[in-house]
């Protein structure tokens, strides 16, 4: 019955590749819309898989660049039980590179505690240097960077080369390539001197990425880190640090000269201290790989369903496609389909045959709509290496297949349906 199906579609070639190439457009634009989301998914998996740390925040900052905290914070973390290296950073946008202006893709000046990262066991950009050194002690205050092979390509400078960051020239001293859109638009400098830079108080920091020392178990460290800072006040902190001092001289008299009811037990009052703190919020969160990966998966989630959306469109169109072609070929077969049926078939063996011809024209079109969506994604991460990064995985791909099949035998049940209702003698007369 193939054999005969694939016959009938050669028959009409010129209808059958018409159809075939709707779909294919169609499996095609789904492919290359949903790797987008796929290309974000692997470059989440491959910048945190990199990052064994933690990051604390400001509370519902999108991310650090939009994040203020005190700097002092940082005696208080490194104070908390299995937290290793605390270092903190700084955020400020590169709106010029030698002298020309930058919009997209965009870059950033981080500035990062160098005695700190020195320390650090694990260090991403560290790790991934592809040319000249890192950032040392004695460039504590000094104006140099490390920058990424992208962008030291886009501005044609190497090690040992002046650079110009919103005016400000620094001299690169290294070049590293991590991989990763997120990581790869960043220029690394002393924590003060990107201050300066940025013109960011020098009592506020953007973030702290914390190193934990491994006695600890990273959710129940996030976990104490979150607690300590529950109940304070971000914001009269940065403004009024003595006067926070002094609420905390207050606080601690005042729990000193408190009595405890006799009927009270200490388990009774660890339990009120807890419910107490689980009922203020904390000015902080603290994300771990995990976190920003399930942050990440969400929004992939949300972006599907609009990139489905965008795709039913041009499947709808294909799928219309298809079932015109088919009625147009039972219209055409009139004849042909009752001599098969005065020589014996069945209503379902026309119906097989029918839904055979449309599920191999579901499944050309996937395949051609398949392997070009796969070549597009190769193309466009080729031609704009440093901008877009897609995807089309193994699953896509054969999803996309799978679906233009369905659809292919979807477009041919009514077609099957309504020739397998001709009597062989009305199929004769009509033709």
């Amino acid at each position: 019955m193939l054999k005969f199906a694939l016959g009938n579609l050669c028959s009409r070639p010129l209808r059958t590749t018409l159809s075939v190439l709707g779909l294919a457009v169609a499996i095609g634009g789904m492919v290359g819309l949903f790797s987008i989301a796929g290309g974000i998914d692997k470059v989440v998996a491959q910048t945190f898989e990199q990052i064994p740390g933690l990051l604390v925040q400001q509370q519902g900052a999108p991310i650090p660049l939009f994040s203020t905290l005190p700097a002092d914070w940082r005696e208080e973390i490194e104070a908390i039980p299995g937290v290793g290296v605390v270092d903190p950073e700084v955020f400020c946008r590169v709106n010029q590179l030698d002298g020309k202006l930058i919009i997209n893709p965009p870059r950033f000046a981080v500035g990062m505690d160098i005695e700190a990262r020195q320390k650090l066991q694990r260090s991403i950009y560290r790790e991934n240097l592809v040319d000249g050194r890192f950032l040392e002690l004695q460039d504590i205050g000094q104006n140099c960077c490390v920058v990424s092979r992208e962008i030291a390509e886009s501005i044609e400078k190497g090690t040992g080369d002046s650079v110009a960051v919103n005016g400000v020239a620094y001299e690169i001293i290294g070049i590293y390539e991590t991989g990763s859109l997120m990581l790869d638009v960043n220029i690394l400098m002393d924590i003060n001197v990107c201050r300066s830079l940025g013109r960011i108080d020098q009592a506020t920091v953007g973030c702290f990425y914390v190193e934990p020392d491994g006695t600890v178990e990273n959710k129940a460290l996030q976990k104490d880190i979150v607690n300590h800072f529950r109940g304070r006040d971000l914001r009269s902190e940065q403004s009024n640090p003595l006067a926070n001092l002094m609420k905390s001289f207050t606080d601690a008299s005042t729990k000193d000269n408190e009595k405890p009811e006799a009927t009270t037990s200490q388990d009774e009052e660890r339990a009120e201290i807890e419910n107490s703190l689980e009922q203020k919020l904390s000015p902080i969160e603290v994300r771990s790989a995990d976190d920003w990966g399930k942050r990440i998966a969400e929004f992939s989630q949300d972006l599907n369903l609009f990139l489905f959306l965008m795709t039913a469109i041009g499947v709808s169109i294909a799928t219309l496609s298809i079932v015109n072609t088919m009625m147009m070929s039972v219209t055409e077969r009139t004849t042909e389909f009752g001599i098969l049926r005065a020589n014996g078939w069945s209503r379902n063996e026309i119906i097989r045959l029918m839904t055979l011809e449309s599920g191999v024209i579901g499944f050309l079109g996937g395949l051609i709509g398949s392997a070009a969506g796969w070549f597009a994604t190769f193309l466009v991460n080729w031609s704009w290496p440093g901008r877009l990064q897609l995807h089309a995985g193994l699953t896509l791909l054969l999803f996309a297949l799978v679906f233009s099949v369905c659809l292919g035998l979807l477009g041919g049940i009514y077609p099957a349906w309504r020739a397998s209702r001709l009597s062989p003698m009305e199929s004769i007369r009509r033709g």
